[in-house]
């Protein structure tokens, strides 16, 4: 099948499909959307980041929404405010020459009172993160009575933010839901004991590239260098790609910080994106870097959690990452939708070891850079 509607998508989606430049669909879309379109279902999605979940979940769940009903009926999870946002954009855009479904996302960093306002409208899909949800069912400020659709989007990033007890709480008020859609990119232990407290036994499990965790256009290189000689190596790879645009990863915030003025003070369009900003702060980094006002955009691990900027030709991990998830995460910012893209690593003695960890656990080949002197 290589179109929208031979899966069962309506026309007046296909139309904006199309219009988006989204004409053929990928491998997720193609063994997901006939199945939550045509029976009310619990299923678990296993694929990479950047492979077209959000259409994926929310063509199905768009259908499904009864407009002439004014209440929620489905419920989108994400991890963080910009995947949320993101989300709620790309339904938004997916609507435009259907019957319009009213959507509303929420999330912290932004004043709850506004949200219980807005909510107030006629909502018909949620898209949430996770803790603003419980503040608001806490005050009783929102209704999930009539909620049949659940999707858990990037669920192992919710849990690695440490969002589990939270998705406990969300998960218990919805025993009624027929439809429960969870999306990983990976399958840690806390994501199995979701999947088995609160989706059927019989949930469809639908797994994409089983052996490859990470996305197959993504080229992983790395070049060998001490930390002194880091910042160096980093501004003549960014030489080297001229105009291109990417992402660079360090592990904490300070050397986040650290190194987008150290790049400004070269007059690279550099900004940051780490835990310690403001939301509205964090809001208009992004702002910059997605209308290109802004070249580099440097961040911490969960300050990038749902970034989807088209046609990155580049993630940089200035210092490697603790944990697998993360490089997965990481390098997935790149080589979106068909699309292919370079993972760069600048890896000193240490970081070299765990490197070599990556390749094993994620079956990835990391091959060597040199550049010239």
């Amino acid at each position: 099948m290589n179109s929208f509607k031979q899966l069962g998508v309506s026309d007046d989606y296909s139309k904006a499909l199309e219009e988006m430049g989204i004409l053929h669909p990928t491998e997720i879309q193609m063994r997901v959307i006939p199945e939550l379109l045509t029976s009310n279902t619990d299923l678990v999605g296993h694929a990479q980041t950047g492979t077209g979940k959000t259409a994926a979940y929310g063509l199905p769940l768009l259908q499904r929404i009864n407009t002439k009903v004014s209440q929620i009926q489905g419920l989108i999870l994400c991890p963080t405010r910009e995947l949320g946002q993101q989300v709620d954009k790309q339904l938004f855009k997916f609507t435009k020459y259907s019957e319009k479904v009213f959507t509303e996302a929420v999330y912290g960093g932004a004043p709850i009172e506004k949200q219980i306002s807005a909510l107030k409208r006629p909502t018909h899909v949620l898209v949430a993160t996770p803790g603003r949800l419980v503040d608001l069912l806490n005050r009783k400020a929102v209704d999930l009575s009539n909620v049949n659709v659940v999707v858990l989007d990037e669920a192992d990033e919710m849990l690695s933010m440490g969002f589990k007890k939270d998705l406990e709480t969300i998960l218990s008020f919805l025993h009624e839901a027929q439809n429960k859609w969870l999306f990983s990119a990976t399958m840690p232990v806390g994501i199995k004991q979701i999947v088995n407290n609160h989706l059927s036994a019989g949930a469809k499990r639908v797994v994409v590239n089983p052996k490859s965790k990470v996305n197959r256009n993504i080229d992983h290189q790395y070049i060998a260098c001490e930390d002194a000689d880091k910042l160096n190596v980093l501004l003549e790879v960014l030489r080297i790609q001229k105009e291109s645009r990417g992402v660079i990863f360090c592990r904490t915030k300070t050397a986040t910080t650290t190194l987008t003025k150290q790049l400004q003070a070269k007059n690279i369009k550099a900004d940051c994106i780490q835990g310690d900003m403001l939301q509205k702060e964090r809001d208009k980094a992004m702002r910059a870097f997605k209308n290109e006002n802004v070249q580099i955009l440097v961040a911490t691990d969960l300050a990038a959690r749902g970034i989807d900027v088209p046609g990155l030709a580049y993630v940089i991990h200035y210092q490697l990452p603790d944990k697998e998830e993360y490089y997965t995460h990481r390098s997935g910012r790149t080589a979106r939708a068909g699309q292919s893209g370079v993972s760069l690593a600048l890896v000193n003695s240490k970081e070299l070891r765990s490197m070599r960890y990556f390749e094993k656990a994620l079956n990835i080949a990391f091959h060597q850079i040199r550049l010239k002197q």
